[in-house]
């Protein structure tokens, strides 16, 4: 009986393999990038352009149509025999030009609909090697756009001001490199027709990079950024170095109805949640429930004392047990779900353990964990989490 099957005369595996000894950037199935272009975009940030294979551009065309501002790819990069996996910001929006791309550097690049940038601040083996040392025409074998920082995350797309119906104004909050997901978010908000205001703490000069908003500044009028110098207090907002209430405040938006981007440093972030707790509004609504964070580094970590932001590391948690539902295991957990699983010798999928390359990103299906860098509590169904950065505040069961 007929049943719809065709087998592949040929397997495409095959293929590719044969393909990949003739020119490594063809393939059928892996989706690749070849670098054509560097450039830089501040005086410790670094852009990374790619011209994308076939198998990226029909990938992304068929199952996600492109990609949304602040995704990012996880590159698979081979130095001296050995294969490193790590996340970069994507900048731009798919199909669009790079709104602050000089005339030296377009004359470098390959048709815009097929190329991707990333931005990169060289630190650490492999963003070094990327930056500094991988020829031009090198080929590196890449995820499509992955992560939920994006602007379809928003809790509140639309709200009544002044019983006039306005889409949402929106603060995006930046610490140091904490910036390259926001290029591509910045842009496709006020292409969306949202007012816009950027905040961007940087310990070095940000002359190249101020010069580029200043641009957008020019495109679009209700675009409003703040670049803020750490060691130059003529930069502060409301006289202080940090992020502060009285900072959020100064920049005059209505809080209560505006969703708020942040990605940075544990510092950056404490300071944030420590602001947004000091600011109260007539109704029962929290600002803490209007933002969104991405982060880099471990956000339990230590803050220096001089900055007076901290995590609160005293998270009362009971044990509840945490069911891998394929592999017919469960363990108890009282710490994040990834901790209580080594301590259990039962190996999970895992990277950087702060939150950051998700690699340890799963299924849950059902039961609620708490994210212990922000302190939200999920919902009791289905959803996409990270065993690094939750911990459970019912039994769990994940589909592992």
């Amino acid at each position: 009986m007929a049943n719809g099957y065709r087998p592949e005369i040929i397997q495409r595996a095959f293929v590719d393999f044969i393909g990949s000894r003739l020119h490594p950037f063809w393939s059928l199935t892996t989706p690749k990038l070849r670098l054509i272009a560097r450039y830089t975009l501040s005086d410790d940030l670094i852009a990374l352009r790619f011209e994308s294979n076939r198998a990226f551009k029909q990938q992304i065309s068929e199952v996600m149509g492109g990609w949304q501002g602040g995704q990012y790819l996880d590159l698979r990069v081979c130095i001296d025999g050995v294969y490193h996996q790590r996340s970069y910001s994507i900048v731009g929006l798919a199909h669009q030009p790079l709104w602050w791309l000089d005339d030296i550097t377009e004359s470098h690049t390959a048709d815009q609909r097929h190329t991707v940038t990333i931005a990169i601040k060289p630190q650490g083996l492999v963003s070094n090697y990327l930056t500094k040392q991988m020829p031009l025409a090198s080929v590196v074998n890449t995820s499509l756009p992955l992560g939920h920082f994006t602007l379809e995350q928003t809790s509140i797309l639309r709200h009544e001001i002044s019983d006039n119906k306005q889409l949402t104004p929106l603060l995006f909050i930046a610490g140091g490199s904490g910036i390259t997901p926001m290029l591509g978010l910045i842009t496709q908000a006020l292409s969306n027709g949202h007012q816009v205001t950027l905040l961007h703490y940087s310990r070095t000069v940000l002359s190249k990079l101020q010069h580029q908003w200043q641009q957008l500044k020019d495109a679009y009028p209700d675009f409003i950024y703040h670049l803020i110098h750490t060691e130059d207090p003529t930069t502060y907002l409301a006289g202080t170095r940090y992020l502060s209430a009285e900072s959020l405040l100064s920049l005059n938006l209505p809080l209560a109805d505006t969703q708020i981007f942040a990605c940075g440093s544990p510092a950056l972030l404490a300071g944030l949640y420590n602001a947004a707790a000091e600011i109260t509004f007539p109704t029962n609504k929290q600002l803490r429930d209007n933002i969104i964070v991405e982060n880099f580094g471990n956000a339990l970590a230590d803050v220096d004392n001089n900055s007076n932001q901290t995590f609160d590391k005293t998270i009362p948690v009971e044990e509840h047990t945490v069911y891998l539902r394929s592999r017919q295991r469960q363990f108890v957990s009282d710490t994040t779900i990834l901790a209580a699983a080594d301590n259990a010798d039962i190996r999970l999928a895992h990277g950087c353990r702060q939150g950051i390359c998700q690699l340890c990103r799963c299924n849950k299906v059902s039961g609620v964990v708490k994210n212990v860098q922000t302190g939200k509590v999920s919902g009791d169904g289905y959803e996409s989490v990270q065993t690094c950065i939750n911990i459970a505040m019912t039994d769990v069961v994940l589909d592992i």
